[in-house]
């Protein structure tokens, strides 16, 4: 069983219109809903063994403050550039690229990058607002097998949300 856990990055803030996208920090908002997600998965006993990343500071930021929750070590967190304005399909050749001794791995990426890549997979997650998350269990061995007719599990959630929805 592989499980990847797909989380769209928290609420940016846009206080000042002149910093490039690439560097935009989180919101206030953004800060409350990923610690609120963040208690939510570690209630769940969520463990990764991998917390993978966009390079941009919204997406950064996600990741540690989730990882922090999970106890995942923050200099552990790995920066992929490819997860940044990319296609899904370049989503899903670095997912297919994860070595196969990793069962749970968490991905932070953008929308509309993330959506698009849910629905290679499924059709029941129309959009991934902010900081929400869907954690997909798929029934193999190798991640590079990995795909929608051996989708075992989604499990959705959102800031928005009392509980997660499977």
């Amino acid at each position: 069983m592989k499980t990847l856990l797909l989380v769209r990055h928290a609420k940016s803030s846009w206080s000042d219109p002149t910093l490039p996208d690439r560097i935009r920090p989180l919101a206030g908002r953004g800060k409350h809903d990923v610690e609120k997600m963040g208690k939510r998965l570690a209630s769940r006993g969520v463990k990764p063994d991998l917390v993978l990343t966009s390079p941009a500071v919204r997406t950064a930021e996600t990741a540690k403050a989730l990882g922090k929750s999970l106890g995942y070590k923050h200099r552990n967190i790995t920066v992929n550039d490819r997860l940044y304005a990319c296609q899904p399909g370049d989503i899903l050749e670095v997912v297919k690229d994860f070595d196969d001794g990793l069962s749970y791995v968490m991905l932070v990426g953008h929308n509309p990058e993330i959506t698009d890549f849910v629905h290679l997979f499924t059709d029941r997650v129309a959009y991934m607002p902010t900081c929400a998350t869907l954690e997909l269990q798929f029934d193999v061995e190798a991640w590079a097998d990995i795909a929608r007719e051996n989708l075992h599990q989604a499990l959705y959630d959102s800031p928005k949300n009392e509980h997660p929805v499977a």
